[in-house]
């Protein structure tokens, strides 16, 4: 596939008829919700998980999303969702960028980037990255084109 960056980590969507709104295509809040699953499954696969996070009493938290969409989808069609993590300042905030392309016909329907805040559980405070976010996270970053 023609990802926009080397690497990616990537999650399989199948559209199920759930996700179709009045347009008959998919609705554009399921795509951010696609955008947080491949969030989680890639923090998971970084080694954090959503116990890690409670028991360091840390959180990322979106701070902003850009969605841009590109092309829609449809009931049935098989997509791949690609994040990278571009950006993490090691102190506080890190930003992945996504990609969501149709194999079938190598469409790329969607690219968005979403920058994240540290903030503690305990009170939504911002908080300084933990040593283990900033390892893995920061040992994640791919670094995008000049």
């Amino acid at each position: 596939m023609d990802w926009d960056l080397s690497t990616p980590f990537t999650i399989t969507i199948v559209v199920d008829a759930a996700a179709i709104d009045h347009y008959g295509h998919v609705n554009n809040a399921e795509y951010l919700r696609w955008v947080e699953q491949a969030s989680w499954a890639h923090s998971r696969s970084l080694g954090l998980s959503l116990d890690d996070y409670r028991a360091l009493d840390r959180g990322m938290v979106v701070h902003r999303h850009e969605l841009d969409y590109l092309a829609p989808a449809f009931a049935g069609d098989d997509l791949r969702l690609a994040t990278w993590i571009v950006a993490c300042d090691g102190r506080l905030t890190l930003t992945r960028r996504f990609q969501l392309i149709r194999p079938s016909d190598g469409a790329t329907l969607l690219r968005a980037r979403t920058r994240f805040a540290c903030v503690a559980l305990s009170s939504g405070r911002p908080r300084r990255l933990p040593e283990a976010f900033r390892d893995l996270y920061g040992g994640a970053l791919v670094t995008e084109p000049a």
